[in-house]
């Protein structure tokens, strides 16, 4: 005996409902890029590595931004489309992986053009570079604000069952990694304040291009940090083996009835996939099944398959 069940527990729209993330990253997008212009033209004028440095960075994160704001535009646009067949909501765990790699690059040239000024240190026009540097630090800390103001709203509201669950996979990798970018200008931007000062008025210059190097150590890790958690959604890796662990023990306590399989991933931040496959000496209605698995866990899209044990 074998009955199948594949239907969808709550929506096919694995889309995020992002609107406001959306319009502050655009938001945020032409306040940074204003900032990056100033920064950069005053770095190369007052020759002060640590606000090339920031201006550089913060140049990328227009960029990161940019292409935050189209994953969430590319998504809802494709929301209901038939074209994925989870739906459009890895775009997410892609953006950021891909403004993880940006913010290695960023790191590597920050760190081998910090060494050249070590090797061919250039004259600083104090009166310059610090006053936009202190301008860089609060528009960075200013847009941290601005994204991040409504992020703890991104979570699902209705998860009645599983508040003490992991919480990786409620995850938006997309807002993270633009998030990640603003952070890291703030902290090149408070860097480069401290080397300013310390050159100013203790005469260490070599402080300059070595919180460069300090800047892109830290970014760096940074940028690993969220490869290595945006690639876990990307490569369909379980996003909770509690919550995995759960499910199965939730179904094992039905008598005679064992999880033969169980595949659990993210489809989208806090949207999980299932399918599980059962044996029971004497199935029941896959109704019984299907609310025990609700029961353990939200899941957004499952497919129970029960098979009559020999």
């Amino acid at each position: 005996m074998s009955d199948r069940l594949s239907e969808t527990c709550h929506t096919h729209d694995m889309t995020l409902a992002q609107a406001s993330s959306e319009r502050r990253t655009w938001l945020v997008v032409a306040i940074t890029g204003v900032t990056m212009v100033v920064e950069l033209a005053a770095g190369y004028w007052s020759g002060s590595m640590a606000l090339v440095a920031d201006g550089w960075h913060m140049a990328t994160h227009v960029g990161a931004l940019t292409l935050a704001g189209l994953a969430y535009w590319y998504a809802r646009r494709l929301a209901r489309s038939g074209k994925f067949s989870f739906g459009a909501g890895k775009v997410y765990a892609l953006a950021g992986y891909t403004n993880a790699l940006l913010l290695g690059v960023v790191a590597l040239a920050m760190i081998v053009e910090s060494i050249q000024r070590l090797r061919e240190p250039l004259n600083i026009d104090f009166n310059v570079a610090l006053p936009v540097a202190v301008i860089g630090l609060v528009v960075n800390l200013a847009s941290m604000v601005v994204l991040g103001g409504g992020h703890h709203h991104d979570h699902d509201h209705d998860h009645e069952h599983d508040h003490d669950h992991e919480h990786d996979h409620r995850q938006d990798h997309n807002l993270k990694g633009a998030i990640a970018h603003v952070a890291a200008d703030a902290l090149t931007s408070v860097l480069a304040i401290a080397a300013l000062l310390a050159a100013q008025f203790a005469g260490w210059t070599f402080l300059d291009p070595v919180m460069g190097l300090v800047g892109g150590a830290v970014i760096l890790r940074w940028g690993l940090g969220l490869m290595k958690s945006s690639s876990r959604a990307l490569l369909d890796a379980v996003p909770s083996e509690k919550i995995a662990a759960s499910i199965r023990t939730r179904i094992e306590s039905i008598e005679e009835t064992r999880v033969h399989d169980l595949h659990l991933w993210e489809l989208a931040p806090g949207r999980l996939g299932c399918i599980v496959s059962v044996e029971a000496a004497r199935p029941r209605e896959l109704s019984v099944y299907r609310k025990a698995i609700l029961e353990a866990a939200r899941i957004d899209h499952l497919t129970v398959e029960v098979c009559a044990r020999p």
